[in-house]
């Protein structure tokens, strides 16, 4: 999830009526970072991350739902211990330049050139995401859809999510509407970092059915953006989020960057 915010970023300083008559929202026109997203460069080694990490999914699926005995265990667990020494002989480095929450990605505008200077790098490092990434074996993963005034998306939680019997632990529900918010937060001709998230569990939220949800700018403020989306299992509201991101002084992102790659020296 996005870094904490201060609590005293989090104050409104204008009434609603006061926001609806002064925001306004870049119109259609203005290319998406989820539709940037689309377009990677699939080369062929993403083309394998991508099949190592659904095959690790189904691992995980098969290993949190098994009832095989030990012996039958831990046949396995040395068949992967094999494995895991393969990898660790490989030569190590990102194919990527860092994780970044969608929310640190922001948009492709002709007035953000620092955006566009290290569009390339931040969209590669979506499909390692732990939410949407098809490179990450922890990734559900979540599809996200890009609308003029909304972002709509689907996603199913396997068995190792649950958290009360048959549903979807509480934590990744919050989780999820993070990654959802934080690419809803960018409609507002912004992007910036989670501040706080207020999440309301309406019912259980199912495992192995595909939820739908749906998420958009519901004010901005100066560099305020509040953000609200809804995941259903069917016609059933199952959680509902309200968000705050604080969009990022110039220069944040990058500097971000230079931090982890000093971490990656030392």
């Amino acid at each position: 999830m996005g870094d904490i915010m201060s609590s005293a970023a989090t104050g409104d300083s204008a009434t609603e009526a006061e926001v609806a008559s002064t925001a306004t929202f870049p119109n259609s026109s203005t290319i998406s970072r989820i539709e940037r997203l689309d377009q990677i460069e699939i080369t062929p080694q993403r083309v394998a991350l991508r099949r190592v990490a659904a095959e690790m999914r189904a691992i995980i699926e098969g290993l949190t739902s098994t009832s095989t005995d030990a012996a039958a265990l831990d046949g396995i667990a040395s068949e992967l211990a094999d494995i895991a020494t393969l990898i660790a002989e490989h030569p190590k480095g990102r194919v990527y330049e860092g994780f970044a929450e969608l929310a640190n990605a922001g948009r492709l505008t002709p007035d953000n050139p620092e955006v566009q200077a290290l569009a390339a790098e931040m969209y590669a490092t979506f499909d390692h995401s732990p939410f949407i990434g098809l490179a990450n074996p922890l990734s559900p993963p979540m599809s996200l859809h890009m609308h003029s005034d909304e972002v709509t998306g689907t996603v199913t939680f396997g068995s190792a999510y649950e958290g009360p019997p048959g549903n979807v632990h509480g934590g990744y529900v919050a989780a999820v509407f993070d990654e959802l918010l934080g690419s809803t937060q960018g409609l507002s001709g912004a992007q910036g970092m989670t501040a706080y998230l207020h999440t309301d569990y309406r019912s259980p939220t199912p495992l192995h059915t595909e939820l739908t949800m749906r998420a958009w700018v519901h004010d901005r403020v100066d560099r305020k953006i509040r953000v609200r989306g809804t995941i259903h299992a069917g016609e059933r509201l199952t959680a509902e989020c309200e968000g705050l991101f604080i969009s990022m002084q110039p220069g944040v992102f990058k500097q971000l960057l230079n931090d982890r790659a000093e971490l990656d020296d030392a």
